[in-house]
């Protein structure tokens, strides 16, 4: 019954910001039952010392105060928040989302948009997009800037690491990486509307080799991502088929966050439809 059950989570790690981050879970984890383990012991301990049948038991009605005992009491859970507070103080900082990963190789840029119920990735260097697939070399680090065309969202692939929100009228930033080749699931973490349970996509790392040949073949196939493609791949829709633009027009994802884009419709009249620019990061 066991047989087909994979690994795809955030205790498979298969990047280096996966693996900080599964390092910092099982730290948490370790510091926190450093408290659990000694109270579930000593509640234990308590009733089966102090049972009825226990004559040596001492029963003290009228004690109130041990400084032994408050000092103890209170260093622990004290010393527990330390602890916590340091790892997550440190890793804020190591794995802020937009510092980049130390590497010898140049990332590559990918922009990322959320949709009504699709995910749409633009590679600016190469000119081309891909819809509900995530085509990224082995070994590169991968820097995103990401947006909402619609709604919030939520871009998460849990064995790379660290989910990031998506806002309509700006744009954040993330940087991962896919040690090895292979295919890792992504998903929406962020409830989005009716489509919002198929809201996946794969991220498939492979070879560089093999990547540029991807690059080639999608610039030889597919529509072209230009204002009226744009339009008509904005229209709600849920379980799309993954494909590829083989061109796009220069600064689509600006105009995106800069909301100049056409709006699907359904939203032009909404009475949230409209969001002001903001700055993108």
């Amino acid at each position: 019954m066991l047989s087909g059950l994979t690994n795809t989570g955030v205790l498979d790690p298969q990047g280096p910001i996966a693996h900080a981050e599964r390092l910092i879970l099982l730290d948490s984890t370790a510091i926190m039952l450093a408290v659990v383990v000694p109270v579930i012991v000593a509640t234990l301990v308590f009733a089966w010392w102090f049972r009825a049948s226990n004559l040596k038991a001492t029963y003290r009605p009228n004690w109130a105060y041990s400084g032994r005992l408050e000092f103890i009491v209170w260093s622990i859970p004290a010393l527990v928040v330390l602890f916590l507070g340091g790892i997550g103080w440190v890793s804020s900082h190591d794995l802020d989302p937009g510092k980049p990963l130390e590497s010898e190789v140049a990332p590559l840029e990918v922009q990322v948009v959320s949709l009504d119920w699709k995910w749409l990735f633009i590679y600016p260097a190469q000119g081309i997009a891909s819809v509900n697939r995530l085509v990224v070399p082995a070994g590169t680090p991968i820097h995103f800037r990401l947006t909402s065309a619609t709604v919030m969202n939520s871009f998460f692939v849990p064995q790379l690491g660290s989910q990031i929100y998506t806002m309509a009228g700006m744009a954040t930033q993330l940087n991962l990486q896919a040690d090895r080749p292979g295919t890792y699931p992504g998903l929406s973490a962020q409830f989005s509307g009716d489509g919002f349970a198929d809201m996946y996509f794969d991220v498939q790392a492979m070879p560089q080799a093999a990547f540029g040949d991807w690059v080639a073949t999608a610039r030889g196939a597919g529509p072209a991502l230009d204002a009226a493609g744009y339009a008509a791949l904005a229209q709600e829709s849920s379980k799309v088929a993954p494909q590829t633009y083989r061109g796009v027009d220069p600064g689509i994802f600006d105009k995106i966050v800069g909301m100049q884009m056409p709006q699907p419709e359904g939203q032009q009249n909404a009475p949230n439809a409209t969001v002001s620019p903001r700055g993108s990061n």
